[in-house]
């Protein structure tokens, strides 16, 4: 549902250039009424100034305290959001946006949107994504108690460096609710998620499509609300961040790890195969064990991170890449399945082994420390390749291309 102005409040709304806006300045509101006439006002002078053709759109998440009709009275055009949700209210302003830039900014008056002109610029020299940055690290500004100091030298600061780390995003304040975008690339990155990790969201998926994106420096001010406390909650929040990243990351929360394991577990076998002794230590069967049960967990992980991938990909999670593309050329399911029915048949050989050396004692007593070399590889093997080609399987069911 969408509200339009009165005759009086469209006399001060933002000019146009016939019927063409370049700019539609979203802000998310929810109860802003201490904090939303000052926004509004703000960007109305800067449009104004700068002879911008824009709009302002208040997309409202169910507002009891007036602020409705503060956007009314000043123009700003309001679009009413059902569904609950930071990126819930963004999506549905950004959806009703005419704009072909889009600036978006919290309603709390902690961004200046003032500094609008400055995104603009660096939308018009070509620039698909335009992040605002508080932290003095990319050299923005935090007035005196703008900020918590958990959030400014620790949650930030961390969040950003993993995005930095895991999704190669050239930018240092992955948090700042202050940015601008085209709307093309917004439709581009199909966003899906309707929380706080909206903004994490757009630009993770940014940096995964290889786009253009910039950072300009700003200042956070103090929040200026008094009649409620700030939307954002530390731990839930953080929590919900950190699960986003990850599981947009199956190399992060998977293979790595994954690889980790297998690594420990044939490091483990290299040593107690032989019987190697260090110090006073001497690693035999139960070294093989522990070190068994690290590839079996580390290959499950490798196997977790091959089918995320092909699943995020199929459903547009991911972009498509190219590394994957050419491993799935030359690993078929054929040759899955013949490759984990090799690693069983030579599992099974050694098992054989042991039981004929069983056989051979008329099933007597047994040699653990020799045997057990024996029976714990042929196990691994074993469980290797029946994973191997139930896996192949199921990833090639994940693969399949679906009709549009």
């Amino acid at each position: 549902m969408e509200t339009t102005a009165t005759p009086q409040a469209q006399a001060v709304a933002p000019t146009r250039r016939g019927d063409e806006v370049e700019l539609s300045v979203v802000m998310p509101c929810l109860n802003e009424a201490d904090t939303l006439e000052a926004c509004i006002r703000k960007a109305q002078d800067a449009i104004r100034e700068h002879a911008i053709s824009a709009e302002i759109i208040v997309a409202d998440n169910g507002s009891t305290d007036g602020s409705i009709e503060i956007a009314e009275r000043l123009g700003a055009r309001v679009v009413a959001v059902a569904e609950r949700g930071y990126g819930s209210a963004l999506m549905g302003g950004i959806a009703a946006a005419r704009g072909r830039f889009i600036l978006m900014g919290d309603a709390d008056n902690s961004y200046d949107f003032g500094e609008l002109p400055k995104f603009l610029t660096s939308l018009r020299a070509g620039h698909d994504l335009v992040q605002g940055c508080r932290l003095p690290s990319g050299g923005g500004t935090i007035s005196d108690g703008a900020m918590p100091l958990s959030h400014r030298w620790l949650g930030n600061p961390l969040f950003t460096q993993m995005v930095r780390t895991m999704f190669g995003a050239p930018i240092h304040d992955v948090y700042c609710g202050m940015r601008a975008f085209t709307k093309a690339h917004y439709e581009r990155l199909d966003p899906r998620c309707t929380g706080m990790e909206f903004a994490t969201e757009m630009v993770i998926r940014s940096a995964m499509l290889k786009s253009r994106i910039a950072e300009i420096p700003i200042t956070l001010h103090r929040d200026g609300r008094k009649s409620h406390a700030p939307h954002l909650r530390t731990f839930r929040d953080g929590w919900r961040t950190l699960r986003f990243l990850l599981l947009y990351s199956p190399r992060w929360l998977f293979f790595t790890p994954g690889l980790l394991l297998m690594l420990l577990g044939a490091i483990g076998y290299a040593l107690a195969l032989p019987g190697v002794r260090i110090g006073h230590a001497n690693l035999d069967a139960h070294t093989l064990l522990v070190s068994t049960l690290a590839i079996l967990l580390g290959y499950q992980g490798v196997i977790f991170s091959v089918s995320t991938k092909v699943f995020g990909t199929r459903a547009g999670l991911l972009p498509d890449d190219p590394r994957m593309n050419r491993w799935f050329e030359f690993f078929t399911l054929e040759r899955g399945i013949a490759a984990g029915a090799a690693m069983s048949a030579l599992g099974l050989g050694l098992l054989g082994c042991a039981v004929w050396r069983w056989w051979s004692l008329d099933f007597g007593n047994l040699d653990y420390a020799k045997t057990m070399r024996w029976v714990i590889p042929g196990t691994l093997l074993t469980a290797l390749g029946a994973q191997t080609v139930f896996s192949s399987f199921f990833i090639s069911i994940l693969g399949m291309k679906r009709k549009n």
